[in-house]
This record gives C-alpha cells, structure tokens and sequence, in this order.
C-alpha cells in the first residue's frame, strides 16, 4: 500500500496553531528547500472581504504561525500570493488590504503579490482551452496551499483542490474554469502542485458557501501533502459525501482518488470536526436551477455578455442578484476607518476569547485600555468575537459594516463556544 501523510492537530489560540506547527512540519522537512534563498510562495485562501471568522478566508493566525515559522527557519524569499475573488478585483476592490494580509506580512519582511496582475504561464483545460496561471506560482521551490475548510455551493466543499484557482491570472481566466468546473479544478492541480498543503479549519463554513454560509468552530488544522487525499479526509471531518464534492468526484474517476486512500482513511477514524456534520450548501431554487452542470453553460454566456456585465456592476442589480441568491458577494465600495478600539470595563469578564483570536499575540483588552498598540493589525478579530461586547468601535466601518449585518451574532458565538482545544490527531 502506498505509505501516506497526513496529520490533523487541534488549535484554539494563535500560540497552539504555532505549537501544532512545530510539532508537525518536522515530518515534512523534505519538502522545503534545502536553499535558504529559494522562492517560496505561501498561497492563501482569500476569496472576499469577509473575515476569516465568517468562515470564508483563511485565518491570519494560521498565516502569521506559518511566516514566523519561515522566518525563523531562515528562509530569505518568500511571498504571500493570492488572486482574490475577481467580482471584488473587477470592482477594484483590494480584498488583500481589507482583510490586512498585507499589514501582517509586512511585520514578517514579506511581500504579497496579487496573482491576478502576475505574468502568467498557459495550462491545458477541458474541451482544447488554455487558462493562464500564474508564473510565480509555477516557478516557486515549494508552494504551501493555506484553504479554508468549507462547504461550496457549486464544487460542494471547498478545500487544497478549489484553493488553486487563486493562481489564475485574473477574471478572463477564472471564467475559463466554470466551463468545466470539475474538470478543470483537476486540470489546475495536475499542472500546479503545492509541496505542502495546511487546512484552516480553525473556523470553517458550513451551509451555502463560500461566501454565505454560517461559521463554525472546529479549531482544527490538517496536514498533508497529497490534495486528494486531503480533500477526502476533509470531507469525513465535515460529515459530507465525498461523491457530493465535484472534484473529488472527477478525480475519483481519473483514478487520482484510489480505494487505497479510502482504506487508509478508513484505519485513521476521523472524527467529526464539529462534532455533528456539517449543514450541506443548499441554495434557493433559481440558483439551484440555474448552476446545475448541465445548465451552468448557458448562464455563463449570458453573465459574460457586456449588458449583463455593466447592469451587475451597478448597485440595484447587484442588490437583486443577492436576494436572489444568484451572486453571493456584496460589493461595498467604503473603505473602514478605524480610529481606534476603546474598552467597557464593567462588560469585561476577562474570559480571554479576545487573546485567542488575536493573530499578533497581543492582549486586546490591555491594547484597548492603553490607547492602542503598534503591532495591532486592526483587523477587528478581538472587536468581533468578543462575547460580551466589552470592545468599543471607533471610526466608520465601511464594508465591515455588512460582516457585521451578516455575521455579528455568529462570530460572538464562537466566543462562547467551547474550543475543540489541543491534541494528538491523525498522523
């Protein structure tokens, strides 16, 4: 039987992820370069504007545990890169700044690149097309795939496989991708194989993903290098048929998903993340109708039609198309303005949630009682998660406000929530 690796660890804090990190990547030493000053790309999982408490990106706890963990290893070139979801990029809207993917990497000395503006290199899709990927993604000594763990409406879960359409160079060749979404998702990996894949399944998504789901805490990473194996793994813990997820599927039938995979999963029994399965992405009858396999074809022409394209641009449509559960984006043009977080002492209880889920290590509470902190990111996990409300907003939230609309009571959830807390997994 083919000898497989895979690892699941459990982590609640920014120090544990950083714990189950040093405790894991030693049995994956013969993936990094071996030179210090070869290029590594760290890909994460950036699809909107929504927090990584929603659910939808991946958790800036993860990607600064796995930056400091280069750095400290002395590894001299590497870059953040990721094409952000093209409705926000086609609205010129910088989900990288917004989600301040960039103000972390620069505490660590590390660039970011946008994939949707790099060169780009052309790769085989179905039915004769070429898609572009980008070249820094082709060219790097070691990929490391940083997915979030959620349930997609179209692919049915997305995981490694669904990650990588992030190094699509832009919207002209995303597009390309729904022609054959199965397809081509397998296409992408089979062409563009990241050396290590870690799964942020800190909080993951369940219901109508990617962007429209409801987060829950599974405070969970998983380890491994083969996507599909991952992906199998990942949709056990997520209590989800593995025949529903189309990759897996088309893989499935590409013998890249092989009965040994499944034995070997099947001597691991993997538990349930959240410890139930997770709610399956179920949408409203016309977008049920409209993105089945067989029909998508004919939506995808009209959407690219110039009308289509200049009337979903504008507000009015963009509002319809979301009620209608046709487009799962909102697209708020604002910009936040945080001008600082102040503290309701008698709200405090000092339960700690706010430490946990601080990316940068820090106490928000003592931040907020000092006037601020130079290593604060601003990125308003503590602001958001806090179950008690103790933390003040000051400033205009701009698009923060419709994470806000959507996802206030859930993220304080997770506050409450018991974490999953550490542990030996799957190894």
């Amino acid at each position: 039987m083919t000898a497989y690796r895979l690892h699941l660890r459990r982590a609640g804090s920014l120090a544990a992820v950083r714990r189950a990190l040093d405790d894991v990547l030693p049995a994956y030493a013969d993936v990094f370069p071996t030179d210090k000053a070869a290029p590594i790309l760290v890909k994460p999982n950036l699809n909107a504007n929504m927090g990584a408490l929603t659910g939808n990106t991946t958790d800036l706890r993860l990607l600064a545990a796995v930056l400091g963990l280069l750095r400290d290893a002395g590894h001299r070139d590497v870059t953040v890169g990721e094409g952000t979801n093209s409705g926000f990029y086609r609205n010129g809207i910088g989900v990288i700044g917004r989600l301040r993917v960039d103000a972390l990497a620069s505490r660590f000395g590390v660039p970011v690149l946008d994939l949707n503006a790099a060169p780009g290199r052309p790769v085989a899709f179905a039915g004769g097309v070429a898609a572009q990927v980008a070249a820094p993604a082709l060219d790097a000594a070691l990929v490391i795939n940083l997915p979030k763990l959620k349930t997609h409406f179209e692919a049915g879960m997305s995981v490694c496989l669904k990650n990588l359409m992030g190094c699509l160079v832009g919207q002209e060749n995303k597009k390309k991708t729904h022609q054959d979404l199965a397809a081509n998702i397998v296409n992408l990996n089979a062409a563009l194989r990241p050396g290590l894949h870690i799964v942020d399944g800190l909080v993951a998504m369940e219901g109508l993903g990617p962007t429209r789901g409801t987060p829950v805490r599974c405070d969970t990473l998983v380890f491994g290098q083969n996507p599909y194996l991952i992906d199998l793994a990942c949709a056990r813990l997520a209590g989800f048929p593995d025949a529903a997820v189309r990759p897996l599927a088309e893989a499935r039938r590409r013998g890249l998903v092989t009965p040994a995979m499944d034995a070997f999963l099947d001597g691991l029994e993997l538990p349930l993340a959240a410890g139930r399965p997770f709610a399956p992405p179920k949408a409203g009858p016309l977008a049920t109708f409209i993105h089945h396999p067989r029909r998508q074809k004919y939506f995808l022409a009209v959407r690219n039609m110039a009308l289509f394209r200049y009337l979903a641009g504008t507000d009015w449509f963009g509002a319809l198309l979301f009620r209608t559960g046709l487009r799962q984006d909102v697209f708020c043009r604002e910009e936040l303005r945080l001008e600082g977080l102040g503290l309701e002492a008698a709200a405090c209880d000092g339960c700690g949630v706010c430490r946990d889920f601080c990316p940068m290590g820090l106490d928000p509470v003592a931040v907020a009682a000092t006037g601020g902190h130079a290593a604060c990111l601003g990125c308003l996990y503590c602001y958001a998660v806090c179950p008690r409300r103790a933390l003040v907003f000051a400033g205009e939230m701009g698009f923060f406000a419709e994470q806000v609309r959507q996802y206030d009571a859930h993220i304080r959830g997770l506050g409450r929530a018991a974490g999953a807390g550490e542990g030996e997994g799957a190894g």
